[in-house]
């Protein structure tokens, strides 16, 4: 006679009935891969040109919105980064550059959603160069003839009578100072990709304090980490972040001088790359992460619409017009417009500072992120300011920001501060989850109900768990998950020795090796 398996009800009710007799009952555990049920991008917060392209190219790439809302950011931002700051309230001004970093796994089509989110700023930058070419000809014809010029009187100088050469001498320094002091622009440049802190510091100078950093990959994270330098360089993404004075010097090279610099960046990542950054050394104390707008959308690969609606034509060429027009009318822009709060919007911006505030402090819920937290009144006066800018497109330096503006900036900050959390808890967690999922292997296969920490760490290998201590965070995490309940230790009784090894009982579905 075949045996029947017992279905899970079952199983239930002997847990329940064993329970009963050796103890409390125990909750059902939480998977450690398990997800917060995070918010959903409010596309609705975008102006109507904007929000219409977000959610096309969302549903032609069948990819969620996040990855198109974040980006649609990031692109406001590259267009109007440099050019404008948000004042809040008295000197308080925020500049309008962004970070936003959204993580999802291969295979999510980020390449096709970033090609169809920065093909306008492509088409601005070219118009750009096109624009500049008769003036850096000029410019460069000056230059070299200023030089010639130059290198002439000095070279008459140096064979003039004696008493010529003291006049023909000043002339030729005069020539000199004038060739010296013409500027030859620079190719306009709006966006870089694979770019060293370094190259980014002249990137700065040579685009007037702005420029923008796009990429489906986190490659950008890497080179902070040190991938070229072989230690963390990440003083100027801090600095074009907030805006403070950038001041390069450098052997055999100019001084490079930024008064205040504007760094957009929009990355796509894979969540693995996440988790990593919060490992780079003095990213986390110096601010580095806590400057990014983190999301993290459920993927929809395994249940996309193979057949979906195409973006229409009329939706990419306002998204074209719209985008285009902004960055051209910014474009020549030498001191930032200055963007106010009207007085109704001025006081839902106080209003969410005074929730910002009341959940920072101890026992508060952004307590445990309070160095994202601290900026996140800041990123909203900001995202305020790109939505103001991307609804009037051609007067928004003219007038205030409104109050329905900021109210839909703050739903974004709300968006951002869910998503931060979890990508936070994942960074901490991150290595203690694969310890902790080791651990849990191991239990579920030697189908124990319960174990001494001295026991287990002897069980274990030695390459994963060189010392005892190592086991902490995993079995921290695996009791914060349900899957094991540490026994109270005895009470010592006084004659020395080393104290008993901590017991720990194992949720019974380890037991059946479920």
């Amino acid at each position: 006679m075949t045996a029947q398996p017992i279905d899970a009800d079952l199983w239930a009710g002997f847990d329940a009935l064993a329970e009963d007799v050796t103890g409390p009952v125990w909750d059902e555990p939480v998977p450690l891969t398990g997800r917060l049920d995070l918010p959903t991008f409010p596309v609705d917060t975008l102006p109507p040109w904007l929000s219409s392209m977000v959610a096309a190219v969302a549903e032609e790439t069948q990819t969620p919105a996040d990855l198109a809302g974040c980006l649609a950011l990031a692109v406001i931002a590259t267009a109007a980064g440099g050019r404008a700051t948000v004042c809040v309230r008295g000197r308080w001004r925020e500049p309008v550059n962004l970070y936003t970093a959204v993580a999802l796994d291969p295979g999510n089509r980020k390449s096709a959603v970033f090609a169809l989110m920065t093909e306008p700023l492509m088409a601005v930058e070219k118009a750009l160069v096109e624009l500049s070419g008769p003036a850096r000809a000029e410019a460069e014809t000056t230059a070299r003839l200023a030089k010639a010029a130059a290198d002439k009187a000095a070279a008459k100088a140096a064979n003039a009578e004696p008493g010529l050469r003291d006049q023909l001498t000043a002339e030729a320094v005069a020539l000199a100072q004038a060739a010296e002091e013409i500027r030859v622009p620079c190719k306009p440049q709006l966006v870089a990709d694979d770019v060293t802190p370094e190259n980014l510091a002249t990137l700065l100078t040579e685009q007037e304090g702005r420029i923008s950093v796009l990429s489906p990959e986190g490659g950008i994270f890497e080179i902070i980490s040190g991938r070229y330098s072989g230690a963390p360089n990440m003083e100027i993404f801090l600095k074009g972040h907030a805006g403070d004075m950038v001041r390069v010097n450098r052997q055999g090279r100019e001084a490079q001088h930024v008064e205040h610099p504007a760094v957009t960046m929009g990355l796509a990542v894979q969540p693995e790359v996440l988790e990593s950054i919060g490992q780079i050394k003095g990213a986390d104390g110096r601010g580095l992460l806590a400057r990014f707008l983190y999301a993290q959308p459920e993927s929809l690969v395994g249940r996309r619409n193979l057949t979906p609606e195409l973006i229409r034509d009329d939706v990419a060429d306002a998204y074209t017009r719209q985008l285009g027009g902004l960055a051209m009318a910014l474009n020549g822009w030498t001191d930032p417009a200055v963007l106010t709060l009207t007085p109704e919007a001025d006081a839902v911006m106080l209003a969410y500072q005074k929730v910002t505030e009341s959940r920072i402090g101890k026992g508060g819920s952004l307590a445990d992120i309070v160095k994202w937290a601290s900026k996140r009144d800041g990123a909203v006066a900001r995202i305020a300011g790109l939505l103001h800018l991307a609804t009037h497109t051609d007067s928004g330096w003219t007038r205030p920001i409104e109050a329905a503006t900021l109210a839909g900036a703050t739903r974004l900050g709300d968006y951002f501060t869910a998503h931060a959390q979890h990508v936070f808890d994942a960074m901490g967690a991150a290595p203690a989850q694969e310890a902790a999922r080791q651990v849990l292997a191991h239990l579920r296969e030697a189908r124990l109900t319960g174990f001494t920490k001295r026991d287990l760490f002897r069980q274990l290998s030695r390459g994963d768990f060189p010392a005892m201590t190592d086991l902490d965070p995993a079995l921290a995490l695996l009791e914060e998950h349900g899957w094991i309940r540490q026994q109270p230790l005895p009470p010592r009784t006084g004659r020395g020795g080393r104290p008993p090894s901590p017991k720990y009982d194992a949720h019974p579905r380890l037991a059946r090796g479920a």
